[in-house]
């Protein structure tokens, strides 16, 4: 079947594959750009999570700062200096600087959370769940699910990314990861806030 070139270029730009590829795919796809887009993604993303184990010194420190009123700054590695200028890779610094004042994570990831604050929550949910008369076969899962949707609020890589709320910050990154070739990694940020204490 006859290709739309046009698709496959915005394929292509959209998810970092070579033409051939995004050709293939929307062949493959009978045409349907939606589904070849998901296949390159997912195959895109298969090889950031190969990627990651490469070191990633390089990078930027991005800034937001909204009316004055809410400031971030935001350190993300890459893995050479050439990434690092890369007009792709400086956008994505500060969409997620964007991100972190708008969204207000407390932490980077879940495995950053306190093991103490996770007993803690943890407690609190099990005793609502109790309180509320959950049947207690089923407070293990309610719970379980509570606290995955308590680390998708509170931890940057599982949030919603507010540019497009179907996929998380860390699968923005890992998109970005996938179009530029190399093991990007969000390190830290800080958010501050006129009038807030820490």
């Amino acid at each position: 079947m006859a290709v739309d070139i046009a698709q496959v270029k915005r394929l292509k730009d959209l998810t970092g594959v070579g033409l051939s590829d995004a050709k293939a795919a929307l062949e493959a796809s009978g045409g349907d750009f939606d589904a070849a887009l998901k296949e390159m993604r997912t195959k895109g993303l298969t090889k950031a999570e190969k990627r990651s184990e490469r070191s990633a010194t390089a990078g930027i420190i991005g800034s937001y700062n909204h009316d004055n009123r809410i400031g971030v700054i935001v350190e993300v590695n890459c893995e050479t200096d050439f990434v690092a200028r890369n007009e792709l890779f400086t956008t994505m610094v500060k969409d997620l600087a964007m991100h972190i004042a708008a969204s207000n994570p407390q932490y980077l990831s879940r495995e950053l959370v306190p093991e103490k604050e996770v007993k803690q929550i943890e407690a609190e949910l099990v005793e609502r769940a109790e309180n509320e008369g959950k049947p207690k076969a089923m407070i293990a899962k309610i719970v379980a699910g509570q606290l995955d949707k308590y680390f998708a609020e509170h931890c940057l890589l599982l949030q919603p990314f507010i540019k497009n709320p179907d996929i998380t910050v860390g699968d923005y990154v890992k998109e970005h990861n996938a179009r530029l070739g190399e093991n990007i990694v969000v390190r830290r940020f800080c958010r501050l806030a006129l009038g807030e204490a820490n």
